[in-house]
């Protein structure tokens, strides 16, 4: 009998998006091949603390279970993660799991791991470092500006000034490192812009105000390493004025519009911006990519890309994937399979100091 694959989900976090960890991990628990796979799970807890979890064989049928059950082991030893794993797959969305931190302990601890690599994590959650780099590359984006938490006291009100010149009202304020649309606020006016602003710095030192676009929300899936694959392409109708957290997760009155319904001439100028992005910010495994598409002057513009999108079955990017072709346990185990050859490949890579011959 073929010895199973020792999957490791890395879960929780500290992040304000510990709630849709759970509900990710939850799924892909549920989801997977147990005949296949070995599950083993490690559910960092909000003060930070790692636990480590048995196998699981059975359905589960709720978040409670994968918190409260009851069964949880000591503490691991995280340093020693290769002796228990073969691969892991971290769903910890945010600050803390999907920004390269975690990451790169998984490469110090020489593990292998599902998903983009330290660079691509970092920058695919710090929007500035994102955009700055997609503006090297010269993919259109809207306008936008940065600061930081202490330029509020410092000099707040040439920053307003600066805003209202340079992007207009409406704009928007978000913190340039958080996921989830957490901390994001719609400035129409100087007061309001003052109070997003600050709001935004609440959850990081650096801010970001975008220019507002007049355009239809739309997003592909990117799956790979080197030979990439993209999803049909989703339009996001927000129920909300803007598609924020409550959008995404508790309003009923959002739809997904899965294929979008748009000419094929955008789809296609959609795919080759996203591969341009994903290869931008050197990603790998799989991304969500947004956009906006303005009718009216028939201009597409990325607008961000998310290393770690949501991942339940009703997460748009299975979904994506699903319209693709690609069902869900076979995405996860595509996944898995490119977190492997990833690994294999930066293996290649030679540490010895020695001069060529």
């Amino acid at each position: 009998m073929e010895q199973k694959t020792r999957l490791g989900i890395i879960y929780g976090g500290k992040s304000s998006e510990h709630e849709v960890s759970l509900s990710t991990a939850l799924a892909i628990m549920n989801a997977v091949d147990k005949t296949r796979y070995e599950i083993v799970p490690y559910y960092i807890q909000l003060d930070g603390t790692w636990v480590q979890g048995r196998s699981v064989v059975d359905q589960l049928s709720s978040v409670e279970q994968l918190r409260f059950s009851g069964s949880f082991d000591a503490q691991p030893n995280i340093l020693r993660l290769r002796e228990s794993i073969d691969i892991a797959f971290p769903v910890i969305h945010g600050p803390n799991g999907e920004d390269g931190t975690l990451q790169g302990l998984l490469e110090i601890v020489d593990v292998p791991y599902v998903g983009a690599g330290v660079l691509g994590s970092a920058m695919g959650m710090d929007k500035v470092a994102m955009k700055n780099v997609f503006g090297e590359m010269g993919i259109a984006q809207c306008r936008y500006l940065s600061f930081f938490r202490h330029d509020l006291l410092e000099r707040i009100d040439s920053l307003i000034s600066e805003i209202e010149s340079t992007l207009g009202f409406p704009c928007f304020v978000k913190p340039a490192n958080m996921g989830s649309s957490v901390g994001i606020s719609k400035a129409k006016d100087r007061d309001g812009l003052k109070a997003a602003m600050e709001f935004a710095a609440q959850f990081d030192r650096k801010i970001i105000i975008e220019e507002n676009v007049n355009g239809r929300e739309l997003e592909i899936g990117v799956l790979g390493n080197e030979d990439l694959k993209t999803s049909v392409v989703g339009e996001i109708k927000s129920g909300n004025e803007f598609y924020d957290y409550e959008a995404k997760y508790k309003s009923q009155s959002t739809k997904l519009d899965i294929p979008a319904q748009i000419p094929s001439q955008v789809v296609e100028q959609i795919k080759k911006m996203a591969i341009a992005g994903f290869q931008a910010l050197d990603i790998s495994g799989l991304s969500r990519v947004d956009f906006f598409w303005d009718e009216e002057k028939d201009q597409v513009y990325l607008n961000e890309i998310n290393t770690l999108p949501g991942f339940t079955p009703f997460s748009m990017y299975p979904m994506l994937f699903q319209e693709a072709g690609i069902s869900y346990p076979e995405l996860i185990n595509e996944l898995v399979d490119l977190g492997f050859k990833r690994y294999e490949e930066r293996k290649q890579n030679r540490i010895a100091a020695e001069k060529l011959e």
